[in-house]
C-alpha cells in the first residue's frame, strides 16, 4: 500500500488505527456498562434492593469494592433535619480475594471484555459475578457526623465525583471512613456524593485494588451517572415507603382494633394487606351491637388501592356505624352507603355486606350490595354457600336493595369475607368460593361433627388455603359463632303506659327471677327495674317492652316510643327525683340507651351469683 493509499484509508474508508479502535472499543463497553448498570439500580423498588443494585452493577465490573453511606434517618420529601447530619454505613461489597477467581482478569480500564459478558442482549448478568457481602471486612468507620464547613461538607455540596487523590477528598476520607482507614495511593478512589432531588442524601465510595489499573478521568462521568441514579431511586423508594407506611396505617386505623363480644355470638376477624406493591385498599370489617341483644355484621371492599381508597373506606364504615345505631333494616342501611357514596364523587365504588343476627330468635338478616356471598359451617359439618341476592355495588345508584332473612342454627358459623380470599389471577371468585365451602367442611370434619371448630383456629385454616400468586388484594374475614340464646333465658312483657306499670315490672321480675333461680338478684332487679320503667312512662304514649334475658349476665331492657335518650345527672337534696340513672349507674354491671327509628331502649346487666362486678 502506497503512502497515498495508507491517507485515503485513514481518511476514506481504509483501516482505522489500532489506538482509535481499542478507545473507541473501550468507550463503547462503558457505554453499556453504564446502560446495564443503571437499568439495574432502577429495577429496586425499596431502599435495599437499590443499594443492593449499585454494589451489584459495580464489583468487580468497575471496582474492586465499594461503601455506601447514607443519611441516618433519610429525609423525606421536603423536611428539614433536625440536628447533625450523620451518615451511616448502609452496605459495602467487595471482591474476593484473587485466588478464588476463575474467570476474572481485569475490568473496564484493563479491557475486559464487557461486550462478552453483556451476551447477545447487551445487558451484563451481574448476578453471576463473585461478591462478598453485605458488609464485607473492609475497616470503615459505622457512623460519621459531617461538620459543617469541614472537608466532607465541602466535598458533597460540591456534588461531582472526585479522585481519592485529590487534595479535597485526602482530607474528607478520613472524616467519612475514619482515620484508621488506608487512604488508597493514586487514583484508586472515587468519592461520589449522592444527590437527591433537593439534598445531599450519601456518598459512595468505589475502590479498586493495586492489581488492576487507576480510574481515568472517563470513570468520574460513569461514577457521576451511578450516583445520580442511585440517589434519584432512594429518593422515590423512601418517599413510596413514606406513603405506603401512612397509607397501611389509615386503613388499619380505620378497622377496629378489638371485637365487641355481644350476647349470643362470639366473634373473630382478621386483616391482611395486598403484596408490597400494593398494600394499600379499602377492605373493612365491623360488629356493632345492637339493641335488643342483636349484632350487626358487616363487611365491605372498596374498589381500588391506593390512599383515597383507605380514606373512603372509613367515611362508609363509619357512616355505616352511624346508620346501624339508628336500628334501620339491612337493606336501608345499603340504600343510605350508596347514597354516601355518590355524594363522594361518581367514581367511589363499593361492596358491601351488612347482615343483623338476633340470638333470641336464632334468625339472620342478610343485605348485599354486589359482595361474595357468605358461606355458613353448619355444626354437623355442612359447609353452605348462602343463597342472597347479590344487588349492585355501593356508588351506582338508583338500585333497590333486598334483604333475606334466614335460620342461625345454634352452632353455626357464618363466615363474611372480601373477595381478595377467593379471587386472584389464578383462579376466578366462584372457583375460589367452591374451594373456601370446601375447606371449611373438611376442617370441620377434620375437629369433630359433634361440635365446632374453635374459631381463632378456623380462621388461621382459612387463610392457608392462600397460595403464593393468591395475594392480589388485601383480605378482610369475619367470622361469627352462633350460640344463641335459648327461649327458656327470655322473659317478655308489654307493659302500659300506667301509673302501675312499675309495680306490675317488679313482679314480673321476681317470678322470672324465682323460675331461674336468682331470687337473691330480686332487690337489686326490682330497684332498678322500677326506676328505668318509671322514666319510661313518663314519656311514652304506647306500650312499654320489658325483656329480661339470662345468658352470662343478667340483662333487662325497657323500650318505649319515646325518642329523647336519658342523661344522667347530680339531683340536689331537695329534688324529689332525678336519682333513677344515678342508681343504675352505681349498682348496675353494665347500661347505656340506644335510640331506635321507634323510640329507645334503656338497659342495664348485672353479674349473674359467683361472677365478679364490673363498672
Amino acid at each position: 500500500m502506497t503512502s497515498g493509499d495508507g491517507g485515503a484509508g485513514r481518511h476514506g474508508g481504509g483501516a482505522v488505527p489500532a489506538g482509535e479502535a481499542t478507545a473507541a472499543r473501550r468507550e463503547g463497553d462503558r457505554l453499556r456498562f453504564v446502560g446495564a448498570a443503571t437499568r439495574r439500580i432502577a429495577r429496586g423498588i425499596d431502599l435495599d434492593e437499590i443499594v443492593l443494585g449499585l454494589c451489584r452493577a459495580t464489583v468487580p465490573t468497575f471496582s474492586d469494592a465499594i461503601l455506601v453511606y447514607l443519611r441516618d434517618p433519610l429525609p423525606v420529601g421536603d423536611e428539614r433535619p433536625v440536628g447533625p447530619v450523620v451518615l451511616r454505613l448502609r452496605r459495602t461489597d467487595r471482591l474476593r480475594p484473587i485466588d478464588d477467581l476463575t474467570d476474572i482478569s481485569s475490568t473496564i480500564g484493563a479491557g475486559m471484555d464487557l461486550a462478552g459478558a453483556a451476551g447477545a442482549t447487551g445487558e451484563l448478568d451481574f448476578s453471576q459475578l463473585p461478591l462478598v457481602g453485605p458488609q464485607g471486612d473492609l475497616p470503615a468507620a459505622e457512623l460519621c457526623e459531617i461538620r459543617p464547613g469541614g472537608a466532607l461538607a465541602e466535598v458533597l455540596r460540591g456534588v461531582r465525583p472526585v479522585f481519592g487523590s485529590s487534595a479535597a477528598a485526602r482530607a474528607a476520607l478520613p472524616e467519612l471512613l475514619g482515620v484508621d482507614h488506608p487512604l488508597p495511593r493514586g487514583n484508586r478512589a472515587v468519592l461520589a456524593p449522592l444527590r437527591g432531588r433537593r439534598r445531599v442524601i450519601g456518598a459512595a465510595v468505589f475502590l479498586r485494588s493495586p492489581e488492576r489499573p487507576a480510574f481515568e478521568q472517563n470513570d468520574l462521568l460513569v461514577a457521576a451517572q451511578l450516583a445520580t441514579h442511585t440517589a434519584l431511586g432512594i429518593d422515590k423508594a423512601v418517599l413510596y415507603g413514606r406513603e405506603a407506611y401512612i397509607a397501611d396505617e389509615l386503613q388499619r386505623t380505620m378497622l377496629p382494633d378489638s371485637l365487641p363480644q355481644p350476647t349470643g355470638v362470639r366473634l373473630a376477624s382478621r386483616y391482611l394487606p395486598a403484596a408490597e406493591t400494593a398494600r394499600v385498599g379499602g377492605d373493612w370489617y365491623d360488629a356493632i351491637p345492637l339493641p335488643g341483644s342483636r349484632v350487626a355484621l358487616v363487611v365491605g371492599d372498596v374498589m381500588g388501592h391506593s390512599m383515597t381508597s383507605a380514606a373512603i373506606m372509613g367515611q362508609l364504615r363509619t357512616t355505616a356505624q352511624t346508620l346501624a345505631q339508628l336500628d334501620l333494616p339491612p337493606a336501608e342501611v345499603l340504600h343510605h352507603l350508596d347514597e354516601q357514596a355518590q355524594r363522594l364523587g361518581s367514581d367511589r365504588m363499593a361492596t358491601c355486606l351488612y347482615a343483623v343476627y338476633d340470638p333470641v330468635a336464632h334468625r339472620i338478616t342478610i343485605a348485599n350490595a354486589g359482595h361474595p356471598p357468605p358461606v355458613l359451617l353448619h355444626l354437623g359439618g355442612r359447609a353452605e354457600v348462602l343463597r342472597v341476592p347479590p344487588g349492585a355495588p355501593i356508588g351506582v345508584g338508583g338500585v333497590d336493595f333486598e334483604a333475606v332473612e334466614l335460620d342461625a342454627p345454634a352452632g353455626g358459623t357464618l363466615l363474611l369475607y372480601t373477595d381478595g380470599l377467593v379471587e386472584s389471577r389464578l383462579r376466578d371468585v366462584w372457583t375460589g368460593i367452591e374451594q373456601l365451602r370446601e375447606r371449611l367442611a373438611t376442617t370441620a370434619q377434620l375437629t369433630g361433627l359433634d361440635h365446632p371448630p374453635p374459631l381463632e383456629a378456623l380462621c388461621d385454616d382459612v387463610l392457608d388455603m392462600l397460595g403464593p400468586g393468591d395475594r392480589d388484594d388485601d383480605i378482610a374475614l369475619l367470622a361469627a359463632r352462633f350460640d344463641g340464646i335459648a327461649p327458656s333465658d327470655v322473659a317478655y312483657w308489654f307493659l302500659d303506659p300506667e301509673e302501675t306499670a312499675p309495680g306490675r315490672a317488679r313482679r314480673f321480675a321476681r317470678r322470672a327471677l324465682t323460675r331461674w333461680g336468682l331470687e337473691e338478684l330480686s332487690d337489686s332487679l326490682e330497684l332498678l327495674v322500677s326506676e328505668v320503667v318509671t322514666n319510661a312512662v313518663r314519656y311514652a304514649e304506647r306500650p312499654v317492652t320489658l325483656r329480661l334475658l339470662r345468658t352470662d349476665v343478667l340483662r333487662c331492657e325497657v323500650g318505649d316510643d319515646s325518642p329523647q335518650l336519658p342523661r344522667q345527672r347530680r339531683a340536689r337534696d331537695t329534688d324529689e327525683g332525678g336519682r333513677g340513672l344515678f342508681l343504675v349507674n352505681r349498682m348496675a354491671r353494665r347500661w347505656g340507651a340506644t335510640r331506635l327509628s321507634s323510640g329507645k331502649v334503656v338497659w342495664f346487666e348485672l353479674s349473674l351469683p359467683g361472677t365478679p362486678e364490673r363498672h
